[in-house]
């Protein structure tokens, strides 16, 4: 379970997110042979990225998965509101070009689960779980593979091949082992997650709130929500110290019909996510590419991680390619996958840092009643009446900059034509 028999094979992927197993799932169609190593016995790991936007839906059908995503359990979200304690602005989704008005809200073991077993129906995929990268092999300034344990029986092994790519995440091993350092825009809050259980009489959609009392997103998971308070930097420890007792009050005010539920909330339901936006100036080296959160952390603002992770997958599949068939992976064939993605990423975070700016950081208040109310920002106010204006933030958020798709060395995969509005 956590080894590869093989000693070499032409491509390493490091981590099984939504990065690693969309590209190895599309290197392997490609008749490609690849190795993906996961740290973990398994996808079940709770509070991960779950947002799957209208791009990476048209993607699914493009690779003939569209019905099989389908099946898995999920909540479709045709708008998004961002409520502010003077209004509501409301992105649209409903008019998006293509098939799918719409996000869906999947939890993310069910959709590596279905990529996993997509992939492992090509001889040319091969899945290592507990399989643990501890450091890299290297030939002078090129990397020519990896070393990992077998967690389950702590052996140690090696596995050379033409490139390593490195989809583990924001703590990625890749890039501590080579060295390189991301540049860090700075963050102003964490993020506090907890379940808390969903009743008949609550509202029915996924909502932003954002008041200068705090921030909260509702995620709504069908038996449950998924609660997200957003609290200043540093500051999540201090917020469970008192078994939670400040962050019930939190919620409680920001959506006083979860009162009754909130009150059996501990410091043990609360887990903490610590945001970071960062991206690395040169996503490679000789024989490694890094993707992903490993290249340029996200902000859960908008949920857009997976998908540009998953878009950067796309990228790496189609530049890698032919290089891979022909047995020599060149610099400049790296280099291309972060040209290609540079553009997307740095305009998606400076959006990130403007949400930042603009209404998050006024949002991080405590268990104090606010001083004055949190007003929505004056585009939004002036702008929300105007349906195109909410088409197009739905538009920005759903389907993002520069959405991939199977061309170029990847048009074979191609099994189905997406179907456009009229």
């Amino acid at each position: 379970m956590g080894a590869i028999t093989k000693t070499s094979v032409p491509c390493v992927v490091v981590g099984g997110g939504p990065a690693g197993m969309m590209l190895g799932l599309l290197l392997a169609r490609s008749g490609v042979e690849v190795a993906v190593l996961e740290k973990y016995p398994d996808f079940l790991r709770d509070f991960r990225g779950d947002t799957v936007h209208a791009s990476t839906l048209a993607l699914l059908d493009e690779l003939g998965l569209g019905e099989r995503f389908a099946a898995l359990p999920q909540r479709r979200l045709s708008t998004l509101t961002m409520r502010f304690d003077d209004g509501e602005f409301h992105q649209d989704f409903s008019r998006l070009p293509g098939r799918h008005g719409h996000i869906a809200m999947v939890p993310q073991w069910d959709f590596l689960d279905l990529l996993a077993g997509a992939a492992e129906e090509s001889p040319c995929f091969h899945l290592a779980r507990d399989a643990e990268v501890t450091d890299l092999i290297r030939e002078g300034e090129t990397v020519r593979g990896v070393r990992y344990t077998d967690r389950d029986t702590g052996r140690e092994h090696t596995l050379r091949a033409a490139v390593v790519v490195a989809t583990d995440g924001r703590h990625s091993t890749v890039r501590d082992r080579l060295g390189l350092r991301p540049k860090d825009w700075g963050a102003a809050h964490d993020v506090l997650y907890m379940r808390v259980p969903r009743e008949l009489g609550d509202p029915g959609h996924t909502v932003l709130r954002f008041s200068a009392s705090g921030g909260l997103i509702l995620i709504d998971r069908g038996h449950y929500w998924q609660t997200a308070l957003l609290i200043g930097k540093g500051r999540a420890e201090a917020a469970r110290a008192d078994d939670g007792a400040s962050v019930r009050a939190v919620v409680t005010r920001l959506a006083p019909h979860l009162a009754d539920r909130m009150a059996a909330i501990g410091a043990k339901d609360i887990a903490v996510l610590q945001v970071r936006i960062d991206r690395l100036p040169r996503w490679w080296v000789p024989g490694a590419l890094l993707i992903g959160d490993a290249a340029h952390a996200m902000s859960p603002i908008a949920g857009v991680g997976v998908n540009l992770a998953i878009q950067d997958a796309v990228a790496a599949a189609r530049h890698l390619t032919p290089a891979l068939r022909r047995g020599h992976v060149t610099d400049r064939d790296l280099g291309r996958v972060q040209r290609r993605r540079w553009l997307p990423t740095v305009l998606t975070q400076a959006a990130q840092r403007a949400a930042q700016r603009r209404f998050v950081a006024d949002s991080l208040g405590g268990a104090e009643a606010p001083a004055a109310p949190l007003r929505m920002p004056a585009p939004l106010r002036v702008l929300r009446h105007w349906k195109g204006f909410t088409r197009l933030a739905g538009r920005a958020v759903a389907i993002g900059l520069r959405p991939e798709h199977l061309s170029g060395a990847l048009a074979p995969l191609d099994r189905t034509r997406p179907h456009m509005r009229g």
